[in-house]
């Protein structure tokens, strides 16, 4: 009874909290003369430094990205209204941070990051890849893992028990209240996620860890289309060299500009049916199926043999997971002939938009 009361009393928090974003009713005219405005926001900083890997912080890195972002915006889209929620090195909680993109009435709210695992994990020094979220259930654990990691700074700030309204990051339990809310924006935030995935791995060269969904609370607060980009892993010596360096964090930040300036051709009129009516191009690949279950399967399993590339989508309550994206099935045939000593039981399947399909 008594976790029954904390589902209902989240349910109406919930509702609370969702009536100004719904109730909010802007003036068309006004709608059409608002500069498109978008929010950048560096995590973590000040006392939250985030991810430490031996050469630099999280913080350090996500605010030199965004500071080029900003640069490359300023340039290439000028007629575009940049905020960031913080231009140095200092602490903001996250409630804050989503009131400054629903202040500021903002169409796009990016928050950038870097990624790690924790010490004792198998592997951690080989793990690589870029990762996009948008807010949505957590599908697995590894979700849940990163979600439960970087909303953990609200410890760090006074009085977050009241503030958050009795959320507790640490808690799986607290975490229910993602299962049950639908974000609105959500088929706009994940068009921009598979927009900046494509471009980390084209134009920054990451790996694709693909576009994901889990509760952040930096991204539950805010009223617009919502990202947060895990641009790789800082506890891996290969991306951490890469993140350190100017011109890593010039291609990452070149990318997302890619991927914004995608973005706001389609979307830098809202009120038009025109901009609203053009969709993403879906998402296609072919790729090589390793195995499947109905729980999610830990990274280190000794069923992936040591691989560390490996990727998995949830297929009508199925986890699949999968090694490489390739656009043609030639390749892919390839790929499964060099796969095929390690795994004997590997084919090849279709994947579009996050689903299997039949070749």
């Amino acid at each position: 009874m008594r976790f029954m009361s904390r589902i209902i009393l989240h349910i109406i928090l919930i509702v609370l909290a969702c009536v100004p974003a719904y109730g909010r009713v802007r003036d068309k005219q006004a709608a059409h003369d608002k500069p498109f405005t978008v929010v950048i926001d560096p995590g973590h900083g000040g006392k939250d430094i985030g991810c430490r890997g031996k050469l630099t912080n999280e913080k350090t890195i996500v605010l030199d990205v965004a500071k080029r972002l900003g640069d490359i915006l300023a340039k290439e889209a000028p007629d575009v209204k940049t905020i960031f929620t913080r231009s140095d090195d200092r602490f903001i909680a996250l409630n804050e941070r989503a009131a400054i993109a629903n202040r500021a009435d903002a169409d796009l709210f990016i928050s950038i990051h870097v990624n790690s695992v924790d010490a004792k994990t198998r592997g951690r020094e080989n793990i690589h890849g870029v990762s996009v979220y948008t807010l949505g259930l957590h599908r697995n654990e590894d979700n849940l893992a990163v979600a439960m990691r970087e909303n953990s700074a609200i410890e760090l700030e006074e009085d977050f028990s009241e503030t958050y309204q009795g959320f507790d990051p640490n808690s799986s339990e607290s975490y229910i209240i993602f299962e049950l809310t639908q974000n609105r924006h959500q088929q706009n935030s994940i068009e921009f996620a598979d927009a900046a995935t494509r471009e980390l791995v084209k134009t920054a060269g990451r790996a694709d860890k693909g576009v994901r969904q889990a509760g952040f609370l930096v991204l539950r607060a805010t009223s617009m289309a919502a990202v947060l980009i895990e641009l790789d892993f800082i506890c891996n010596p290969a991306a951490e060299r890469f993140l350190a360096s100017a011109e890593g964090r010039q291609k990452c930040a070149r990318s997302i500009a890619n991927a914004f300036i995608q973005y706001y051709k389609r979307h830098k009129q809202p009120d038009t049916v025109a901009a609203s009516a053009v969709k993403a191009e879906p998402r296609e690949f072919y790729t090589v199926h390793l195995l499947s279950a109905d729980k999610p399967v830990d990274a280190a399993d000794a069923r992936f043999k040591g691989h560390t590339d490996v990727a998995n989508i949830l297929d009508e309550n199925t986890y699949i997971y999968y090694i490489g994206e390739h656009k043609t099935l030639n390749a892919a045939k390839k790929a499964l002939r060099r796969l095929k000593k390690t795994f004997p039981d590997a084919f090849i399947i279709k994947i579009r938009d996050g689903k299997r399909v039949a070749q």
